[in-house]
């Protein structure tokens, strides 16, 4: 198996022969082979070890073990404490859940205080085969069938390939020792279950089942390979940025067949996972919208237009600017000068009668039944007239800043300014207000 890992780790992963990396080690079969293997082809590393306290003393003897396995390596080894049952009652999240995230979250810790770049994990062929498994069976698409990633981000997982058995076998013939967790064996697990009854049912159906699934799972990789490409160029059509936000043609869309598959690949890495609602918000009303953690799709007529709520929203709506001075932390970086004579107004800089001004000003969003008096119609309109009239969108609505005097709109902040400020008399000072 030597042989086998130091030919994989030249051909896949020929950054761990010149870099210095962290292994996670529980002391269990794999993470311990996982050490003893790069142990033997000298490679640079340190160790890593999580104790949940979820096992009593059995958690501290891990614990001991991996020290005194760092310590025979000679081998510099990092070890945390979790209060995990308090993380869960806090979070509201599985053990599993919890041991996961805090896991990950310190080796990102770790990273920046070790000389590493990389993490390794020792999870192996058979973890794969569960976590394929488990995804089948709670229903996914092709990225929940292609196993657990060999790289991303930080992390490294250079024994994906290998079977337990594979890793049974030379810890055995090598006369590595390490230590067994009483909790593998509860199949209250889901994880568990699979690996102590369905996956020997599947490898009594077909003796080859384990290289059967591998060679499955690197089709499945090909195949999804193939897909990214494409839609990545489709992404890259239908996806247009203007001003920050990306704006789909809907038309396009419903072209796409089969088009609920096309909708959770174009969609689902934007949080957007409900097949039904998609569809739904095509053929909605102008104005319908829908929200992930992180994002919103608002239907605008004939276009979605997808934005980032980080740049939707702004928490504060309404700022105060005296007379003295412009604030530092207004969400539009405005600029107030005196100037000799007025020119055009633009999207950009207004002129206004400064004498009209009533301090202090304000900034804020604009609400239903707001109404002003645009500029050259000398007339009242209302605002969410204004906003139609001009093809708004309603993210766009949303974004847009009044600047207001007396609770009167002086201007609709890079649109329109408003026609009872305007510059009547040059012999009184003339305002400038400019987005700068």
């Amino acid at each position: 198996m030597l042989k086998a890992f130091k030919k994989h780790i030249e051909d896949y992963f020929p950054e761990l022969l010149s870099n210095h990396f962290i292994i996670a080690c529980s002391g269990g079969l794999d993470s311990t082979v996982l050490v003893e293997l790069c142990n033997l082809l000298q490679l640079q590393f340190s160790i890593a070890h999580c104790n949940f306290q979820l096992r009593g003393n059995d958690s501290d003897g891990d614990e001991a073990f991996v020290l005194d396995l760092g310590k025979s390596k000679n081998k510099k080894v990092y070890v945390t404490h979790f209060d995990t049952l308090g993380y869960v009652n806090v979070q509201k999240v599985s053990v599993q859940m919890a041991a996961r995230e805090l896991r990950y979250a310190w080796f990102e810790q770790l990273l920046s205080q070790d000389e590493s770049t990389y993490v390794l994990t020792a999870h192996h062929a058979n973890d794969n085969l569960e976590t394929f498994l488990i995804n089948l069976s709670r229903g996914t698409g092709i990225d929940g069938l292609t196993g657990i990633p060999a790289k991303i981000n930080y992390l490294r997982r250079p024994l994906l390939p290998f079977t337990r058995d594979e890793l049974e076998t030379f810890a055995k013939s090598e006369k590595i020792n390490w230590r067994e967790d009483g909790s593998n064996a509860d199949t209250k697990y889901l994880r568990n279950k699979i690996r102590l009854e369905i996956t020997p049912k599947l490898s009594e159906l077909h003796p080859t089942f384990s290289d059967n699934f591998k060679n499955t799972l690197q089709y499945l990789n090909q195949t999804e390979t193939i897909a990214t490409t494409y839609l990545k160029k489709i992404t890259e059509d239908f996806f247009v940025n203007k001003d920050g936000k990306l704006v789909i043609e809907i038309s396009k869309l419903k072209g796409l067949q089969p088009l609920p598959t096309y909708l959770y690949a174009l969609f689902n890495p934007y949080g957007f996972k409900e097949i039904d609602n998609l569809e739904a918000l095509l053929n909605g009303l102008s104005g319908k919208q829908l929200e992930s953690n992180t994002h919103i799709l608002v239907k605008n007529r004939d276009v979605l237009i997808l934005s980032s709520k980080s740049d939707a929203k702004t928490m504060v709506d309404e700022f105060v600017i005296p007379v003295d001075e412009v604030p530092l932390n207004l969400p539009v970086n405005l600029k107030f000068s005196v100037v000799p004579e007025r020119y055009n107004n633009s999207k950009t800089e207004i002129f206004v009668q400064k004498n009209a001004l009533n301090y202090p000003l304000t900034l804020r969003k604009w609400k239903i039944g707001d109404y002003f008096y645009p500029i050259g119609l000398n007339r009242r309109k209302k605002l969410s007239k204004f906003f139609k009239d001009e093809k708004v969108d309603v993210l766009s609505k949303e974004e847009t800043w009044l600047l207001c005097s007396n609770e009167q709109i002086v201007w609709v902040v890079g649109m329109r300014a408003d026609h009872r400020f305007r510059v009547v008399d040059t012999t009184q000072e003339i305002l400038k207000i400019e987005i700068t």
